[in-house]
């Protein structure tokens, strides 16, 4: 559906600005005054596929960044982090104006008058419409034409406009995308290979009349039982149908629903593995041809051995993944990562040889900087540290760079008469070191006017003390390297740390080198850090030192990285990228073609070219017949000492219940009879060794939903922490208990499909270490 929106402000003048989005819920123009520029914020809904839109705020605007987005008012469960809409300068003052709504939908046709059906409906974004600036015209109004998707729901289109004075307005108009007849299929957000489910089917009628139309339904990827049939719905009204599908094997799935002459709809969902997931990783440089053993799982199930490749174009390929993925991950270390990276991103992709797209860098700015705006009122010191060098990072922003400028004051006003910064209850030397480190950065960062300068550096004179105090303290090797990384020492004392970390490197065996992480060792914020961050910070530690492996630390910090998630949380990110950075400068030939074998043989290849060089390239293939030892090599045509590869065989084998080990144990039960629509209770029995932070990971079947108040009642009683709700799953955070003290948790859930259905394996690990787990093997659940 097409569709042209008229916007526009009374008493505009040529050159005017407008915010538009499209969103589920409505609110009044109005007119406010000038905000205080560090809270000039607007914050926008998550878009959410819920059954009512939830609610936004719109009370505050920043006068440098705007956004323009369009939203569904309705839809499923999973919700999204939606473009925030900012204020924008303007060149003169914008009276509060109206949005002229756009014309009402066509009334639909009666259905005896309908030639043919439409085209199918395939096409269901979330967010379909996002336009940072609209300018309008003499008359003060703008078109912004839109293809609507295909969801039959109602929108609602908001308009925003911002002057430099600081006058707002808005308004809300809404439109309807239906159909005389259609047919809603309702499909589950995945299955498990072996599940058997009706599926319900809902045929609505919206005319005066009962219409009688045949329905068929098929599939692609499941099979599908009962899939034709004819039926008649009554005038204004609907009826639900089912159909039977069968999941055989792993992979996608595309169901397309037709009702003859009136509608048909195609949507999808996955079969996931069912299995123990085993796989064997090994990575490396691609400076020359690399040749690895790998030994396949024994008794794979059938079809799920696979190959995966994955090839890091240096530095400008990772920063460039880095730049798509980042604004798309939650938690405070990821946004201010996020807004780090597109500060400093320009002057990067120049400096690698890229090419700079300031619309997404805008966008991407926009996101990260509502955040942590929000995030930066009124922090404490550690979420200070955290965010002022992002905001600093941003010096042509006045908004973000008082903020900066303000967080980074904070900081350097912690610091204590001995020098260390931040420290609390029951913090141990090691962490109050690391947490100085950061803080050291941090001030550091601020050195961009006379009076950062000034504060750097009499803070760094006071930290240098701390640091040459502690040092015969400082015995592991990850404290050493944050504490280098910062750039807090020098002379003998950094030549010391330099020697402690790397007589803390170890070697893996295709010769990578690593910086463990040894047990009581923490990060500033208290959490564990992985070997993937402490790597990295070796990296920035040793970047100038001769006698390093830098080749060889470069080796694992590249065969860490995973695109969709980078070296792990914010913190991390931050550190594997700057370290990825100072390794791999040089720009990589206009072309170079990777290529895959297995005993010689040919597995998969790919070629990245000059216009390639914005993503990870992923080659992924079967792999049948790789149970056992083989030899895998991979190569890169010219060979590139900055191309980085990660190389995972994996496969699924049956489940087993783990044996008793690490003093761990875990029970479930779950009431035999199980109805559509009815709560059913869980009940979690664990055993550990006392004084142990736990998480427990129960796998749910297809389609059952957590009652998130049960949930909530745990937590009340301290029973749990924290709890994270996922499709197909639901984890526990267990706070130590105390010798011989057992867990027992109830909470509920609710089927939403009938049929077979299996759940995942569930787990009970330490937290931050999955290696060390008891997993309990799968159930299946029959649900009616």
């Amino acid at each position: 559906m097409k569709r042209t929106i008229l916007v526009g402000v009374g008493g505009l003048v040529l050159g005017a600005v407008l915010t538009l989005l499209l969103i589920g819920l409505s609110v009044m123009p109005r007119l406010s005054p000038q905000p205080e520029p560090e809270a000039a914020m607007a914050e926008m809904p998550a878009m959410a596929q819920a059954a009512r839109p939830p609610a936004a705020d719109f009370s505050e605007a920043d006068e440098s960044l705007r956004g323009i987005g369009a939203a569904p008012g309705r839809g499923g469960a999973r919700k999204q982090r939606a473009p925030a809409a900012f204020g924008m300068q303007m060149d003169k003052a914008m009276p509060a104006g109206a949005m002229a709504p756009p014309p009402p939908p066509p009334a639909p046709a009666p259905m005896q008058e309908e030639a043919a059906a439409p085209s199918g409906r395939a096409w269901f974004p979330e967010t379909f419409l996002f336009e940072p600036l609209v300018v309008t015209d003499a008359s003060g109004e703008a078109s912004v034409p839109v293809k609507v998707p295909d969801r039959l729901t109602r929108w609602r289109v908001l308009a925003l406009a911002h002057s430099r004075s600081g006058a707002q307005a808005g308004a809300v108009s809404t439109f309807a995308s239906s159909l005389p007849t259609y047919v809603d299929p309702v499909l589950p957000a995945f299955l498990r290979a072996g599940d058997v489910v009706r599926m319900p089917v809902q045929v609505v009628n919206t005319t005066g009349a009962a219409v009688t139309r045949a329905l068929k339904v098929e599939a692609q990827g499941v099979a599908v039982e009962g899939g034709t049939r004819t039926v008649t719905v009554p005038a204004a009204g609907s009826v639900v149908e089912y159909v039977t599908l069968r999941a055989a094997r792993p992979g996608p799935v595309t169901v397309r629903a037709a009702l003859e002459g009136a509608d048909s709809v195609e949507r999808g969902f996955d079969v996931w593995p069912t299995g123990q997931l085993v796989r064997e990783t090994r990575g490396g440089t691609l400076a020359a041809p690399r040749t690895l053993e790998l030994v396949g799982a024994a008794s794979p199930v059938e079809g799920s051995e696979r190959v995966r490749l994955l090839v890091f174009p240096g530095a400008l390929g990772v920063l460039r993944s880095e730049l798509a993925a980042a604004p798309g991950r939650t938690g405070g270390a990821e946004d201010a990562y996020a807004l780090l990276l597109t500060g400093r991103a320009p002057a990067l992709l120049q400096g690698l040889g890229g090419t700079v797209e300031p619309r997404a860098l805008e966008q991407a700015s926009v996101l990260a900087g509502q955040r942590v705006l929000r995030a930066g009122r009124a922090p404490d010191v550690a979420t200070a540290a955290l965010l002022a060098e992002a905001a600093l990072a941003h010096p042509g922003n006045p908004v973000l760079a008082r903020l900066g400028e303000r967080l980074s004051e904070q900081v350097a006003r912690a610091q204590r008469p001995d020098g260390t910064c931040q420290g609390g209850e029951g913090w141990t030397l090691q962490r109050l070191l690391v947490a100085t480190a950061e803080c050291t950065r941090v001030v550091r960062a601020g050195m961009g006017t006379d009076a950062g300068s000034r504060r750097a550096s009499a803070f760094g004179a006071r930290a240098a003390g701390a640091f040459e105090r502690s040092l015969s303290r400082i015995r592991d090797g990850y404290t050493a390297a944050a504490v280098l990384a910062s750039g807090g020492v020098s002379g003998s004392v950094r030549d010391t740390l330099r020697g402690r970390v790397r007589e803390a490197l170890q070697r893996r065996p295709d010769g990578a080198a690593y910086l463990p992480v040894p047990a009581g060792v923490v990060r500033a914020d208290g959490q564990v850090p992985s070997e993937a961050e402490a790597t990295a910070l070796a990296v920035l530690a040793l970047v100038e030192d001769k006698q390093a492996p830098l080749a060889d630390l470069g080796t694992s910090l590249l065969a860490d990285y995973r695109p969709e998630s980078g070296w792990g949380d914010g913190r991390a990110n931050l550190a594997g990228l700057q370290a990825v950075l100072a390794l791999f400068k040089e720009p990589l030939p206009s072309q170079v073609r990777v290529v895959l074998e297995r005993d010689g043989q040919p597995v998969t290849e790919g070629t990245f070219d000059a216009k390639a060089l914005r993503e990870v390239l992923a080659l992924e293939a079967e792999a049948p017949g790789s149970v056992g030892p083989h030899t895998w090599s991979v190569r890169a045509e010219p060979a590139v000492p900055g191309l980085g590869f990660s190389l995972t065989l994996a496969a699924r084998v049956p489940w087993r219940a783990s044996e008793p080990g690490h003093g761990l144990e875990l029970a479930m039960k779950v009431a035999a009879d199980a109805k559509v629509g009815m709560p059913v209770e869980v009940t979690l029995q664990a055993a550990s060794p006392a004084g142990l932070e736990l998480t427990l990971r129960q796998e749910l079947p297809a389609g059952v939903q957590v009652d998130r108040p049960s949930l909530e009642e745990l937590v009340r009683q301290g029973r749990v922490t924290a709890y994270d709700v996922e499709d197909g799953a639901v984890s526990l955070t267990l706070p130590p208990r105390g010798a011989a003290e057992p867990f027992t948790a109830r909470f509920r859930v609710v089927p939403t499909l009938a049929g077979s259905l299996q759940a995942g394996a569930s787990s009970l690990s330490l937290v931050g270490s999955e290696n060390t787990a008891f997993r309990v093997a799968p159930t299946t659940w029959t649900v009616r």
